[in-house]
């Protein structure tokens, strides 16, 4: 390493007082605990912004509470890569889309969003980065109202369904465009650290959805979602490297705080093959620790959320489980075949 951690660790353990200073519950909309693989998601100005390639593809799969009779399952795709490098002074532009899906409850309601967004990355002096960015999507969502049973249909021994339920869907299936814009900064002090911190803002065109007529009285928007959220990552010698990492998320009264810590260590020459160790808390919620792997240009990984509310009585303490993988890529011929944007690598080695 060239430079001493000591300016780095100080930073670090500033990084980690700052958690303690969050506090709340649970959230609503889709969301995966490995909220920092998930990086189009929680912020559209994280697009094109990849320190250690030029382009990547991921993939996320999360069942939810598996032991109760009908889990929740959420699946996504994404993709982003940088362009436009040479046209920019000191900055470079970002292009991805992501697809997102969940299927919940008895009546098999299927959210199915499409999302493409933009972002511009510019360096501000050697050690800053400033990035904003936006996506616009189109949200649809589907229910089999035959699954469904209301509490007029309970005849005292179960749910009777040739009695009328007396609810009125006016449609099954429902459809919407929805937009977010982001705002990120990425400092880099020395070749060990670096701190990188965004707030969004979610569902900006505040949409309607509802399966039902419009009733006076009913508001069928959905509220904004703000998102805030920090990492960092600390190279504390050629074996190790901490990312730390906060979520804080809040929509309408409900709100979720995820904080914790992972580790690479590296466990082959160069880097080339890294363990994959952290351990997570989603407040008032769950314990998550995770174990992933790294191969190469490679990386697995999977959490299990460990519930520790008073669900854990009917669920047996499963929350939920979640897997990743990504694909990092360069260019090999594009740009003289090699990385012209500047935000620091952080390895192994």
């Amino acid at each position: 390493m060239k430079k001493s951690n000591t300016r780095g660790l100080r930073l670090f353990i500033l990084f980690l007082g700052m958690t303690a200073s969050f506090m709340q519950a649970s959230s609503q909309d889709l969301h995966f605990s490995q909220f920092f693989h998930s990086p189009l998601s929680t912020n559209p100005a994280n697009t094109g912004f990849i320190p250690a390639s030029d382009y990547r593809l991921g993939a996320h799969y999360r069942e939810q509470w598996a032991s109760i009779p009908v889990p929740y399952k959420t699946m996504s795709i994404f993709g982003d890569f940088q362009f436009m490098r040479d046209r920019f002074r000191s900055g470079w532009m970002g292009l991805g889309g992501m697809i997102l899906q969940d299927v919940a409850g008895t009546g098999k309601l299927r959210s199915t969003k499409a999302y493409a967004s933009v972002a511009y990355h510019q360096m501000l002096g050697s050690t800053g980065l400033l990035s904003a960015g936006f996506n616009l999507g189109y949200a649809g969502k589907q229910i089999n109202q035959d699954k469904l049973t209301f509490d007029n249909q309970w005849n005292g021994r179960f749910f009777d369904s040739n009695v009328p339920s007396g609810e009125i869907f006016q449609n099954n299936s429902i459809g919407y465009l929805d937009l977010q814009a982001g705002l990120n900064y990425a400092y880099f002090p020395s070749d060990n650290v670096y701190l990188h911190a965004g707030f969004s803002m979610h569902h900006l065109n505040k949409p309607k959805e509802s399966f039902f007529a419009v009733s006076p009285g009913y508001d069928n928007t959905i509220q904004p979602r703000s998102i805030f959220f920090a990492d960092a990552v600390v190279k504390l010698n050629n074996q190790i490297i901490l990312s730390p990492g906060i979520y804080y998320a809040t929509q309408a009264k409900s709100a979720e705080l995820t904080a914790g810590m992972h580790l690479n260590y590296n466990i082959a020459n160069e880097g080339d093959q890294q363990l994959i160790l952290g351990v997570y808390f989603r407040y008032n919620d769950a314990y998550i620790p995770m174990v992933g792997y790294q191969w190469r240009n490679f990386k697995f990984s999977f959490s299990y959320d460990a519930t520790n509310t008073p669900l854990k009585y009917f669920n047996n303490s499963r929350g939920a489980t979640e897997m990743f993988m990504q694909y990092d890529g360069l260019y090999s011929t594009m740009y003289g075949g090699g990385r012209q944007s500047m935000c620091p690598t952080f390895k192994t080695f």
